[in-house]
């Protein structure tokens, strides 16, 4: 199951002093604003149905969209090993959704469309407990992936629920596999480590024959989104807003990565990862830059992250989703619900900017972002109105995610060991996100999350690869430029070095234009090309490049001159490299695909003289 670390828990982890610096670049903010953003969450006055909070209402849509969509399964479990008392489990289990009442909620569609969250008084918890342990070792898990696959594909009815299911798995006389999934709009990354300390704090007391005795929630999911309604129609929703439009502007291009394959229409994809981990000197020497620069270790990641997609796309704009746990006030910490919101930080990046500098504007920008983090991204996204479609995600098409995994009370269940349980994404929320886990003992390992039909394995290796080369660079040559970075290894070098060199030679032969013109007067009518339902013979190949050849002559092109040549795949790009070639020129492909800042730096850089 994803986590998802709150920036203010990172922030927590500062020394005085830095502290002291971040407060003094948060003094700008809006004190009145703050006021009221610091108000306590009232307790509403119906109890039994709310509003939808506005992260609940992109859920609702999406589900509405495509109901048996996977992509928001928050799905894991438990490896069990020891003596587990089933009938105490179970009773932990019902204790989680009486206590919470986002795990008793559904939703109900009105006849005027408006959506309401319904909270059920009860709601009886199945844990049904399937036998596996009697089959032989193949059959066995093969059973166990059927239904761990059963239970993490089957798709949610939001208007019937429940919306957490869970399953035991006996595998062994002394072994259980607790699997359990719920649906995004009841709860998110913090509710689930939340979820796993409650259960081991009631299965323990239970076992151990003692009352649990819990204070109240101070308030429920359901109060959180009547106050967040509230607050957007006060004055603070408008002060954030106003922040984020300086900080995203009018403009809200689309990242585009370069993929080994056609992207959908309908911007569904299928899941696969790649994990690294990350050298322990280059987290140890990254921690202690961001402590000398008033940040985070997050923020450092993210940074060399920014470096990465200029690397890989060429541009300027880069603009990458952040998901906060947006629990900023003390009265939801211990509340299961959907309150994790997304951020969208911008980076402003060139070919000559150092990394320093790229550092310091990613610290900045986060700790802006945390101080106007109350604004709803759904709110954000109507505000902006950037342009729809099924094929991107608006604001942002790549995520960065960073997590700190807090395994302490797997430690707690008396008579069993425990072991977390994580499943791989069905589906994929984005083309590609970089999520890395700071686990315990201080390591970190960093895993891309990619659209597997878009990306072959290799090419996510060679990025993560080229991630390590940034993030080495950052803390070796911090006065580096981004554009100089080296991120090639040893490997891609020599893969580099037995493509360039070919020990072959043909004597007497001569270049490819001059091949096609000695095919034209020798057989000018055989077919040369063919596109779709146009074909050119050598002939009229030879003839077409010719008259533009002369063209070029005319304007100027000859040796050392180079002519871009911006076309898509068509009987008209094969004439212009001919006619380039033909006039003593060299060609520049640029992809009219690309970005239009990337083909504007490409143009720049390469100095051509025309443009095709």
């Amino acid at each position: 199951m994803p986590e998802i670390q709150d920036i203010s828990a990172r922030r927590a982890s500062l020394s005085a002093e830095q502290r002291a610096r971040l407060k003094e670049r948060l003094r700008g903010a809006n004190v009145a604003g703050t006021r009221e953003t610091e108000s306590a969450i009232p307790p509403r006055p119906q109890k039994d149905r709310a509003p939808l909070s506005f992260a609940q209402r992109r859920q609702w849509f999406l589900w509405k969209l495509d109901p048996a969509r996977t992509a928001y399964h928050l799905s894991g479990g438990l490896v069990l090993s020891g003596h587990l008392d089933v009938e105490a489990l179970r009773a932990s289990v019902q204790a989680l959704v009486d206590r919470h009442e986002s795990l008793r909620t559904v939703f109900r569609e009105e006849g005027d469309g408006e959506v309401e969250q319904v909270i059920l008084e009860t709601l009886p918890v199945a844990l049904p407990c399937i036998d596996l342990s009697t089959l032989e070792a193949g059959a066995r898990e093969a059973a166990i992936e059927h239904e761990v696959r059963g239970i993490r594909t089957e798709p949610f009815d939001l208007t019937r629920g429940p919306l957490m299911r869970t399953v035991l798995l006996k595998t062994d006389a002394q072994a259980h596999r607790l699997l359990v999934v719920m649906h995004h709009i009841v709860s998110d990354g913090w509710s689930v480590q939340l979820t796993l300390d409650e259960l081991a704090a009631q299965y323990a007391a239970r076992v151990q024959g003692r009352s649990m005795a819990q204070p109240a929630l101070p308030v429920q999911y359901a109060d959180y989104a009547v106050w967040q309604n509230r607050w957007l129609e006060g004055g603070e929703g408008e002060r954030q807003l106003a922040w984020w439009r300086d900080h995203l502007g009018t403009e809200q291009p689309v990242i585009s990565l370069h993929t080994d394959r056609p992207r959908n229409a309908d911007g569904r994809y299928g899941s696969a990862r790649v994990t690294v981990a990350l050298p322990a000197d280059t987290v140890a020497r990254l921690r202690q830059r961001a402590q000398g620069q008033g940040a985070t270790l997050f923020m450092a990641l993210l940074a060399g992250f920014n470096a990465l997609l200029f690397r890989h796309t060429g541009q300027a704009d880069a603009r990458v989703g952040v998901p906060i746990a947006n629990r900023n006030r003390a009265e939801t910490a211990g509340v299961v619900g959907f309150f994790v919101n997304t951020q969208v930080l911008r980076a402003r990046i060139d070919a000559r900017m150092t990394l320093e500098e790229l550092f310091v504007q990613t610290r900045d920008t986060a700790i802006g972002a945390q101080t106007h983090q109350d604004l709803p991204f759904e709110q954000l996204v109507g505000a902006l109105r950037p342009e729809r479609s099924l094929s991107a995600n608006p604001l942002f098409q790549v995520m960065f995610n960073h997590v700190r995994r807090d395994h302490r009370s797997l430690a707690e269940w008396p008579g069993v060991s425990v072991q977390r349980l994580d499943f791989e994404e069905e589906d994929a929320q984005f083309e590609l996100t970089l999520q890395t886990l700071e686990l315990e003992d201080g390591s970190v390992e960093a895993t891309l999350l990619y659209a597997s039909e878009l990306f072959d394995r290799e090419t996510v290796e060679r990025m993560a690869g080229h991630y390590l080369s940034v993030l080495r660079a950052l803390v070796e040559q911090p006065q580096q430029a981004v554009g100089d970075v080296v991120l090639v290894g040893e490997a891609e070098r020599a893969q580099l070095a037995a493509w360039s060199e070919n020990a072959r030679c043909h004597e007497g032969e001569q270049p490819v234009h001059r091949q096609i013109e000695s095919h034209a007067r020798l057989k000018p009518s055989a077919p040369a090309l063919v596109f779709g339902d146009e074909a050119l013979s050598y002939g009229e190949l030879n003839a077409r490049a010719n008259r533009l050849a002369h063209r070029l002559i005319a304007s100027g092109v000859g040796p050392d001159v180079l002519v871009g040549i911006c076309v898509e795949r068509s009987v008209e790009m094969m004439v212009g490299i001919l006619a380039v070639l033909k006039a003593g020129g060299a060609y520049v492909p640029l992809d009219p695909e690309y970005p239009a800042d990337r083909l504007s730096y490409m143009v720049q850089d390469s100095g051509i003289a025309l443009l095709l």
